[in-house]
């Protein structure tokens, strides 16, 4: 059956949720230490799309498409939804599990999928479709428990699978299994490019560890930053590159949204908010974020 668009009166929610999702938001919801205030660090949150059921419509990823449209990945409910600039429901599409969404430079939508929720082990794949006319194709297969997901300037998707590091597909979906080999590394979650570096989260590291691997040889990797200090946990999870060149940290475990200049290292938090799980770059500037709870939250800075 071809996966249609649907529109929100006929959408069909599934209310399945498993055990481990459920012990893992428990778990962030626990409060982190207190946010550091620091000159010039700071950020107002308002909510821009309120969850309909919190932890239930928990909303892992957001990406805009060309034309200004929010997506954003539901894996409870295995479906993207579409929102406008004023944040209301337009659509939906059905994409099993969906983790990272990104906007491709042929200007489809490509969509970690994973055979059982919350990035547990299982064929993962990678879909991708038509933001005009979405009908979810297959791009790639053979990952076992993917993530994250960004594109660099040759059209080369890089995606974090939890459990044997970074995977470089070429654009026609093949994986450059020589690069892979090298770039082996434990829990890689949100990724982004900066010249010919990535900048990888690493969501079970203590400190909450920021890496800077190499394009052109993964093995040359150094710690960037950790995100707090004496090895205390932060659970970074997805992470954008803002206007100013600064790395925008979505930490779940804490909820905070957090600074890092990738040239020194520097590190602040901007706010306390709930747990978020990734940051998009909106046409305006402002910072949107997605959340444990299902909660669209905004940031200006």
């Amino acid at each position: 059956m071809r996966n249609r668009i649907r529109s929100p009166r006929s959408r069909h929610r599934r209310a399945l949720l498993s055990v481990g999702l459920l012990t893992v938001a428990a778990a962030t919801l626990t409060p982190g230490p207190p946010a550091v205030a620091e000159p010039g660090c700071t950020a107002t949150v308002d909510t821009v799309v309120t969850a309909r059921i919190p932890v239930l419509d928990w909303a892992e990823n957001l990406a805009y498409d060309r034309q200004g449209n929010l997506w954003v990945s539901r894996p409870v409910h295995s479906e993207l939804d579409r929102y406008d600039s004023s944040g209301r429901l337009t659509a939906t599409v059905s994409i099993p599990y969906p983790m990272a969404v990104r906007l491709g430079p042929d200007g489809w939508l490509y969509v970690v999928s994973n055979g059982l929720p919350g990035a547990l082990a299982g064929q993962s794949t990678v879909m991708r479709f038509d933001p005009a006319a979405p009908d979810p194709q297959q791009f790639t297969a053979g990952l076992l428990a993917a993530d994250g997901a960004v594109f660099d300037d040759d059209g080369n998707l890089y995606v974090s699978d939890l459990y044997t590091g970074v995977v470089r597909i070429r654009p026609d979906g093949t994986h450059d299994t020589a690069w892979n080999a090298r770039a082996n590394l434990f829990s890689p979650n949100g990724m982004v490019v900066i010249g010919r570096n990535l900048y990888i989260n690493v969501t079970a590291s203590l400190g909450g560890q920021v890496v800077r691997m190499s394009l052109d040889d993964p093995a040359d990797r150094s710690v960037v930053a950790d995100l707090l200090p004496g090895g205390m946990p932060a659970f970074p999870d997805d992470l954008a590159v803002g206007p100013d060149g600064n790395l925008y940290i979505a930490t779940g475990g804490i909820g905070r949204l957090m600074r890092l200049d990738p040239a020194t290292g520097s590190v602040c938090q901007l706010t306390a908010t709930e747990p978020i799980t990734a940051v998009a770059v909106s046409p305006t500037g402002d910072l949107m974020l997605s959340s444990e709870l299902g909660n669209i939250l905004r940031a200006r800075l």
